[in-house]
């Protein structure tokens, strides 16, 4: 699949154009750029070329290949949406998202591959990705045009995710934003913190509930940062409930934390019908209030 983009201004960035207007991932444009994937009016092109309006710029997709041979996870799914193009999935915890060199054969990933009858062309393609410790509703794409056009949704209005966190203390006040930059700690370190120099990141919350010295807090994220809303609910003293790396780990959430992607709203990628999803607070989470 060819993707084309006729420039509308002068003095733009192909780099811009890529990532803001015709919506390629980060990934995906630097994959492409190795591979002289991205043209302009039909010329390999590199991505920090100044572009002049009427120009055409061209984003050839690879053929898709299997990375590697995945091996079937038998686990039950909960589906609450599905059609020819996507799966909404309500993923448990822990449970990771993706196979990796940790899991590499009991992540989601494995358990959609099964799911899907291990088709030997089968590639993995999820939209939003939720932490091992982290449970609720994931988009997976069946097809790369709807990953594509899916991926273009996220961060935008038309792609809106509210989590529900049990955390420990009570924010105040109970309601309001969190516009904290996050960045790494450090090169090998998976841990993020609030500091001047880090990327943009707005999280919104609201207290829906106190519970003695704990709260359930609703978050609608504006960005989509690692980690995101576990460092900004540290950052403000509460952090959540069980969360090991941002807080202190519980025994009676062995190996997750009090962190559920509970609503989903988006756009169909090729119907445009506005999909609704919710997913309701697991027990082990409602037990904690």
């Amino acid at each position: 699949m060819n993707m084309n983009y006729i420039v509308q201004h002068n003095g733009r960035t192909l780099r811009d154009i890529l990532r803001r207007d015709m919506g390629v991932s980060y990934s995906a444009m630097k994959s492409a750029k190795w591979d002289n994937r991205i043209l302009v009016d039909g010329i390999p092109t590199p991505v920090n070329a100044i572009l002049r309006a009427g120009q055409t710029v061209t984003m050839l997709w690879p053929e898709e290949q299997p990375v590697y041979q995945l091996r079937p996870y038998e686990l039950t799914l909960n589906i609450p949406y599905e059609d020819e193009h996507l799966l909404v999935i309500d993923k448990p915890a822990p449970l990771a998202s993706q196979s990796s060199a940790g899991h590499p054969d009991n992540s989601l990933e494995n358990a959609v591959y099964a799911y899907m009858g291990c088709p030997k062309d089968f590639i993995y393609r999820p939209v939003n990705r939720l932490d091992k410790g982290t449970s609720g509703l994931m988009v997976v794409a069946k097809t790369p045009h709807a990953q594509h056009l899916l991926q273009r949704q996220l961060h935008t209005e038309a792609f809106q995710r509210v989590y529900l966190a049990v955390v420990e203390g009570v924010p105040e006040p109970l309601r309001g934003v969190i516009d904290a930059p996050i960045a790494k700690v450090e090169a090998a370190s998976i841990r993020r913190v609030v500091c001047p120099e880090g990327r943009p990141s707005v999280t919104h919350y609201q207290v829906e509930q106190v519970s003695g010295q704990r709260a359930l807090v609703r978050l609608k994220l504006e960005t989509g940062r690692t980690h995101q809303i576990r460092v900004h609910m540290s950052h403000l003293g509460c952090p959540v409930c069980g969360d090991f790396l941002y807080g202190t780990e519980l025994p009676e959430l062995p190996g997750r934390f009090a962190l559920h992607s509970a609503e989903l709203v988006l756009a169909h990628p090729l119907t445009g019908d506005v999909l609704h999803i919710a997913s309701p607070l697991p027990e082990e989470l409602s037990a904690l209030l």
